[in-house]
């Protein structure tokens, strides 16, 4: 029966660990996706390209840490950088875990709250993007706040 056959190819459920992942995952947000999106490249420029649509190619687009990178140091005024990007993205696992972990350094310095942090591995194993989206939206929000001249887009895209 046709039943049987969905069942089969969803795998084994673990019970919680499965039912976790599923709640996380229904914490991700395609409506903020869009609007995280569309600050980005307004902050950065379109040389950061764009992801394709969906969680996978929301982490596939930030995975080593080059697009975070810049959408820091866009809030920076120029001399004053505080994430130093390689000239050609990086390949090797540790050295786009290394970039992720300055992207994070440099937001909690910016003023991101530890709560509002995603760890490494939610980026780099797509183990949490809805707290990537987090530490996006509290990001967007200091930047407005601050008002320095250094946020590029709608305000309202961070407005509570």
């Amino acid at each position: 029966s046709p039943t049987t056959t969905a069942m089969a190819n969803k795998g084994p459920a673990y019970g919680m660990s499965r039912d976790v992942q599923s709640k996380i995952e229904k914490k991700y947000d395609d409506e903020l996706e869009d609007r995280l999106v569309e600050w980005i490249v307004a902050q950065c420029g379109a040389a950061v390209g764009r992801p394709e649509r969906g969680r996978l190619g929301f982490q596939v687009w930030l995975k080593n840490g080059i697009v975070l990178s810049r959408l820091v140091n866009s809030l920076y005024p120029d001399g004053s950088k505080p994430v130093k990007i390689p000239d050609a993205p990086p390949t090797m696992v540790f050295k786009q875990m290394e970039q992720i972990a300055q992207f994070l350094k440099a937001a909690e310095d910016y003023g991101v709250v530890k709560t509002d942090m995603f760890q490494t591995v939610d980026l780099f194993e797509a183990k949490d993007m809805a707290a990537v989206q987090r530490t996006l939206m509290a990001l967007g929000s200091l930047a407005v706040t601050k008002n320095d001249g250094n946020y590029h887009g709608d305000p309202n895209w961070f407005m509570k």
